[in-house]
């Protein structure tokens, strides 16, 4: 029987980097440790100096994304505001992503830590509902809870149209927030 040589570190961090640029989802650090033959704890190092060293990965709920794709035309993006109760996230987001939209991260202005982000790339129902289950199984409490339910979304679209879409499906739920004061 033959023994698999173990890989140096060196090139267990460029097999990762590999394995996430070819990835069109995001890889657990479970999946990463099993195919390199180390423990999660390494690869939570590892993914730890890949980003000292530039590489574009981050890390959502459901696993580890290499974010250096270059599209040839960058999509259109939109910050938006929301505010609402926890129990209407799962909403908020089917919402977002039935008019075809990312949403690439949540972000609250924290009193203490400053503008905390966290990155989430939801972009189907299937990711809408993993991001849900993985709150509950985790008990997590959501960023927004921080805030009383104010947050930033950044979102992208194939289209400024699907931008505006998810906009004023956002204000018929009465998630968008809209300041009172003209």
């Amino acid at each position: 029987m033959e023994r698999k040589r173990r890989l140096s570190g060196e090139e267990r961090r460029a097999r990762i980097v590999q394995m996430l640029k070819d990835a069109k989802d995001p890889i657990t650090g479970q999946v990463l440790a099993e195919t390199t033959g180390v423990s999660r704890q390494v690869i939570v190092t590892d993914i730890a100096l890949l980003k000292a060293s530039d590489e574009p990965i981050i890390a959502t709920n459901r696993g580890y994304l290499y974010m250096g794709k270059k599209r040839s035309t960058s999509l259109p993006k939109r910050i938006i505001l929301c505010k609402h109760t926890p129990e209407q996230t799962e909403e908020e987001l089917n919402a977002l992503v039935d008019c075809g939209v990312t949403v690439e991260n949540v972000i609250v202005e924290h009193p203490i830590y400053g503008e905390l982000t966290g990155s989430l790339m939801i972009k189907s129902r299937y990711d809408v509902e993993q991001f849900m289950k993985t709150i509950e199984k985790k008990e997590a409490t959501l960023l927004s809870v921080l805030t009383g339910g104010l947050h930033l979304h950044t979102i992208e679209a194939e289209s400024v149209a699907q931008l505006d879409t998810a906009c004023e499906r956002l204000l018929e739920l009465g998630v968008l927030y809209q300041d009172d004061v003209n």
